[in-house]
């Protein structure tokens, strides 16, 4: 089969290569499927450049989470049924070697999960990091029927599917972008406001649109550049679940403004939810796949030769949507 891969850290053009190798066989309990798209996250770049690791946790590492495509053979203890499903895959290549920047990756069968009739192959392999990401942003500390929610980054992956979640779940949701292009976008994935960042201040428009009250929850994307924002804005016992803190990687928690809020300062990495967590999300997911109520970042497609090319789009930042490589 042909893969993608890298055996050190670094840029991709240093780093990322192509090969032929054997197909991986099924193990018990485990599923191989044939990859039809393969969706890259910027956790996948961070790792294979070296920012969030520091040493190859293998030798040889073929990249990416999340996927889909068709399961063409099983392993013991595995439903025979099984063979001919359309899957959505998530964390292909974690605690493993080999992820699915390939013509066919094995894992755990929990791993692959059914994609309902309708659902193609690129909206699956938008899901895994980004939905259910969101998804644990949005519920992990209960129900959020009738309250007001701020999304950050409303036009990236996780800021769509969280603005989705959040209107899904009976919440109001003010979102926040860089540009009026990605207010659009905010605004198809159903935000009741937008607030442009750059040229809006955001804890004035935020107080002007809840009538000085705040907000309930705040889903962040960038912990540390919003922490003195977010402490204008959310309302006594509210909470902030933030997923990622790239201008700061260890900032300085302004504890007291938090505090005396009864605040709830929620972290959340998809790759350490809880088993239940990640069934939660997976059941939402195929509830709203089934009905065709989700919409998914727009695919940018890149051919597996070319994927230099898209993890440095990816890198970038000029992209709004998802990357992905297409494999067949």
């Amino acid at each position: 089969m042909r893969v993608a891969y890298y055996e050190r850290l670094g840029a991709a053009r240093d780093v990322l290569h192509l090969a032929d190798m054997e197909q991986p066989q099924v193990g018990p309990g485990e599923v191989c499927v044939r990859v039809h798209a393969s969706g890259i996250n910027p956790s996948d770049v961070k790792r294979r450049g070296g920012a969030t690791i520091t040493a190859m946790p293998y030798p040889r590492v073929i990249p990416h989470q999340d996927g889909a495509g068709v399961i063409e053979a099983v392993g013991a203890g595995v439903a025979p049924t099984r063979v001919g499903e359309p899957v959505w895959i998530y964390e292909a290549q974690i605690g493993r070697a080999f992820g699915t920047a390939a013509e066919w990756v094995v894992l755990p069968s929990a791993k692959a999960v059914r994609l309902p009739p309708g659902t193609d192959m690129l909206a699956g392999a938008c899901l895994g990091v980004p939905a259910m990401t969101a998804h644990r942003c949005v519920f992990a500390d209960g129900a959020v029927t009738g309250q007001t929610m701020l999304v950050t980054g409303g036009a990236g992956a996780v800021g769509l599917y969280a603005i989705q979640w959040a209107t899904w779940g009976g919440a109001q949701v003010i979102a926040t972008v860089s540009s009026p292009e990605k207010a659009a976008v905010a605004r198809q994935a159903g935000a009741d406001h937008v607030v442009n960042y750059r040229t809006e201040d955001v804890v004035q428009r935020v107080h002007a649109l809840t009538a000085g009250q705040g907000v309930d929850r705040i889903v962040e994307v960038e912990f540390a550049g919003n922490l003195a924002t977010n402490a204008c804005i959310l309302k006594t016992n509210g909470v902030l679940a933030s997923y990622a803190s790239n201008t700061n990687r260890e900032p300085h928690v302004p504890y007291y403004a938090f505090a005396s809020k009864n605040a709830t300062l929620h972290c959340v990495l998809v790759y350490a939810m809880s088993t239940a967590a990640h069934q939660a999300a997976i059941d939402d997911i195929t509830t709203c796949l089934t009905a065709g109520v989700l919409r998914h970042p727009t695919p940018h497609r890149f051919a597996l030769t070319d994927i230099v090319a898209a993890h440095e789009a990816l890198e970038s930042g000029r992209i709004t949507g998802k990357v992905m490589l297409d494999l067949v």
